[in-house]
């Protein structure tokens, strides 16, 4: 049976940091769950369609050929799309194509059929939740607000910190506050808090899970 690590937690928490050092010590595959709502985002603007028509972002996100490639390349229909989905209109975009429920249904069977036949690091909001609850390893990556905002900050130097702030707040409150699938941390989740940690000590405080949970062959 494959392994899943499942990483869920908020925006600037440094899920996608150490998902990706993770997947690249232990030699799984990465599936950045993020990307997959902001490919659909990126196609629902090309397309014009409206982020309140529920049914046309089903119906995007459901034919959305979405490959996940190595060097954390992003195609979308064929195309790379990594540079292009990490724009703010797409990411302002894809938190709320990521509210629409039937998105996130269609997006929820394309993530796990990628982690069907592979061992997987998997991050997102929902991972340990709804997408993998049987998950093998899961965590719940956190940090205070101020340091969630100061990583953004570094990453966005072009967005003045106050809006940063501000998006983080919105991000949030739809993130825990959706009908469908919030950011909740699942029961058996371990949570780990990296407000102060290094990346290099957050990514020795998940292999140390990692390992226990999966020498001793437990599959929550």
């Amino acid at each position: 049976m494959a392994h899943v690590i499942a990483i869920d937690g908020p925006a600037g928490s440094g899920k996608s940091t150490i998902a990706r050092r993770l997947a690249e010590k232990l030699n799984y595959l990465y599936i950045d769950t993020g990307a997959m709502y902001r490919a659909v985002a990126l196609w629902a603007l090309r397309q014009g369609t409206s982020l309140t028509d529920s049914y046309r972002l089903e119906q995007l996100a459901k034919a959305a050929r979405i490959e996940l490639g190595p060097g954390f390349r992003v195609a979308l229909n064929g195309e790379d799309v990594t540079d292009a989905i990490r724009e703010p209109e797409v990411s302002s975009a894809a938190s709320k194509v990521a509210a629409v429920a039937a998105v996130r249904q269609a997006l929820v069977a394309k993530q796990r059929a990628m982690g069907q036949d592979a061992n997987v690091v998997m991050e997102g909001r929902d991972i340990g939740s709804v997408v993998f609850p049987d998950a093998r390893v899961k965590i719940f990556l956190d940090a205070n607000a101020r340091e969630r905002v100061r990583r953004r900050a570094e990453q966005q130097t072009e967005v003045p910190t106050p809006k940063l702030a501000e998006q983080i707040a919105e991000r949030d409150t739809r993130d825990r506050e959706r009908v469908e699938s919030p950011l909740v941390q699942a029961p058996d989740a371990t949570y780990v808090d990296s407000t102060g940690l290094s990346e290099d000590d957050v990514e020795r405080e998940i292999l140390k899970i990692v390992r226990s949970r999966i020498s001793n062959g437990k599959d929550h």
